[in-house]
């Protein structure tokens, strides 16, 4: 077998689809467990990871088959929907490394305030902190937050636990802040790295799906 051939390039688009479809899998694994233990409550985020892990399964599977049984058809429309895919990726990936710190905080500030009391209050159980920026309790306000007399910080204050001028919990801002830039950061290069590894994949089909079959007739034409 000669590497850049027929059964190199074949083998190799294989491998790479296996590698896809375990990462689909691993991505619709996180998102249903999110969903189950409650981690993630907004359910348009669950939806997200959940349909980026089927559409990912869905192309791998495309272009598995189209490896295995050289299918011109199926290999054309993996590369296009790959590149398509590509593109997405790798521009979520450069947005994420771009944005400096404010902008980070500001995103996730809006995050908060668009956010149910139920997803607060998870996130608040979660991280035992107390408001975003602030613990006084107005759970109506733009960044307010539902009770924090629950919390384990708040443990032996009953219902009057940061209600008043003083609070013995930390504001989720001061818990979330040292990991928001790690976040970003990997996120944006996690993005990058797998659209690198996509416009591989589309580089590999469009090569494979150009070479000739050496145990086809050879007077057919590709």
């Amino acid at each position: 077998m000669v590497c850049g051939g027929f059964a190199c390039s074949k083998n190799a688009l294989v491998t790479l689809n296996c590698l896809y479809i375990v990462v689909s899998f691993i991505l619709i694994g996180v998102g249903a467990y999110a969903k189950a233990a409650a981690v993630i409550v907004n359910l348009s985020i669950v939806g997200g990871v959940i349909g980026c892990g089927i559409l990912l399964l869905l192309i791998s599977l495309a272009g598995l088959i189209g490896a295995c049984k050289h299918h011109q058809v199926l290999l054309f429309f993996y590369m296009i929907v790959l590149f398509l895919l590509f593109l997405v990726q790798f521009s979520l990936g450069v947005v994420c490394l771009a944005v400096n710190k404010d902008q980070e905080i500001d995103l996730v500030r809006k995050a908060w305030q668009s956010s149910h009391n139920s997803t607060r209050d998870s996130l608040q159980i979660q991280l035992d902190c107390c408001g975003f920026e602030d613990w006084k309790l107005n759970s109506s306000a733009p960044l307010g937050h539902p009770s924090c007399s629950k919390l384990p910080c708040c443990t032996g204050a009953g219902d009057g636990c940061c209600v008043g001028d003083t609070c013995p919990c930390k504001t989720c801002f001061e818990k979330l802040n040292p990991n928001i830039h790690k976040a970003f950061s990997w996120s944006g290069g996690l993005g990058l790295f797998f659209s690198f590894s996509e416009i591989m994949g589309v580089w590999l089909a469009f090569r494979y799906r150009h070479q000739r079959d050496p145990t086809a007739n050879p007077d057919a034409f590709l």
